[in-house]
């Protein structure tokens, strides 16, 4: 069996979208979600990362972001699944409430059910690479592993 999401709305996975509204700091600053830390790190070190964290929802944030008028980091294809990574990590982290969520998915697949998105997603034909279900499943991983930790084991 595998879990599917997409929208933050949908419950109990909605919590697993980048534009769920649960805000973490992550590089001295405040992030309202993992959408706005992930498309403002596309321009870290100018103005417009700033103006991406402020921006009032996510969809505004991810709209800034795909922006091709802004001047792109020369090494973000090189560093986007890790600064995903970081996002969603810190996240997690952040709050016990949707790190149950995650954690009592067990072993599940993680789907993004995205019909366009084919790198993050699955697309709309199943075909796409699902690096943010991918992400989350390691996600789950290193969150199991601190628990075992933590608890002795």
């Amino acid at each position: 069996m595998a879990i599917y999401f997409y929208s933050d709305r949908e419950e109990p996975y909605g919590c697993f979208s980048n534009f769920s509204p649960h805000g973490f700091k992550l590089d001295d600053a405040w992030w309202p979600t993992s959408e706005h830390y992930y498309q403002a790190q596309k321009f870290v070190g100018t103005p417009h990362a700033d103006q991406i964290r402020k921006a009032p929802t996510p969809k505004d944030a991810a709209t800034i972001g795909r922006d091709r008028t802004r001047p792109l980091r020369s090494d973000w294809e090189q560093v986007k699944d890790d600064v995903m990574r970081r996002a969603v990590l810190c996240k997690f982290e952040t709050h016990a409430d949707i790190r149950a969520v995650l954690l009592a998915t067990e072993n599940e697949l993680i789907v993004e059910n995205s019909p366009i998105d084919y790198y993050w997603g699955c697309g709309a034909d199943g075909s796409g690479q699902n690096k943010l279900g991918q992400i989350l499943m390691e996600v789950r991983e290193i969150l199991r592993d601190t628990a075992l930790e933590i608890n002795g084991r």
